[in-house]
């Protein structure tokens, strides 16, 4: 297949009146066709196991860099290490950075750590947003809440709006799963206000916690 092909496949799936819905949402600086999301993971399905042929060809547009993640996914974990690097840098958007969770991770936790702590140094936003989103799918057990707030902890919440947003879902999932560790948490005061508190919202508008939970935790809001 040649780029030209590809993107002729994908105008043939585009809809002209979502280009606007997606620029608005994504805030991504590529180009976007207009291609919904179902299409592209049918397009990904057709093209599983081509990921080198894709890889070459230009980050451009949103929907070509989604399939490239998508055609990502199922590399072996060695592979993805490798190429996690230049997978991260085609993510400008929360949309790319979100859908991406590769089954080799959830397959080699304890491994996958070094590469979590590196995202978490790097200083680019989507590097560490990355990072943050992953712990929210796949560190997902007790054991794993030392890391979480770690990271949520050293993220840097004031400087990066998807940062400050992954930080505070992290910990609305915390608070979810593991109310008492997540309100010790918040005690702390780990985090920048804005964070804590949009924390404290996100739990709130969950419909897994109890009333009584939602309300004790709107009285650990900082000003």
């Amino acid at each position: 297949m040649t780029y030209d092909e590809l993107l002729r496949e994908l105008t043939g799936a585009a809809e002209e009146d979502f280009i606007a819905f997606q620029k608005k949402i994504l805030c991504t600086q590529k180009n976007i066709i207009g291609v919904r999301t179902p299409a592209l993971r049918k397009i990904a399905k057709k093209y599983r196991g081509r990921y080198a042929e894709f890889k070459n060809f230009p980050d451009e547009s949103y929907e070509v860099c989604f399939l490239k993640l998508c055609l990502a996914e199922t590399l072996p974990f060695a592979e993805l290490l490798s190429e996690l690097p230049y997978l991260i840098s085609v993510m400008d958007c929360w949309a790319l950075t979100d859908t991406f969770k590769p089954k080799a991770i959830a397959k080699n936790k304890q491994a996958y750590l070094a590469a979590i702590r590196e995202q978490m140094s790097d200083g680019r936003e989507f590097f560490e947003r990355f990072a943050l989103v992953t712990l929210l799918w796949c560190y997902r057990e007790k054991e794993d809440l030392p890391l979480v707030f770690e990271c949520a902890s050293r993220a840097d919440n004031e400087k990066y709006y998807y940062v400050h947003t992954a930080s505070a879902w992290l910990i609305a999932e915390t608070l979810v799963r593991y109310f008492d560790a997540g309100v010790a948490f918040l005690k702390e005061g780990r985090l920048p206000i804005q964070t804590h508190n949009k924390a404290i919202q996100k739990a709130r508008e969950s419909y897994r916690i109890t009333a009584e939970q939602k309300e004790y935790i709107k009285n650990l809001k900082r000003y």
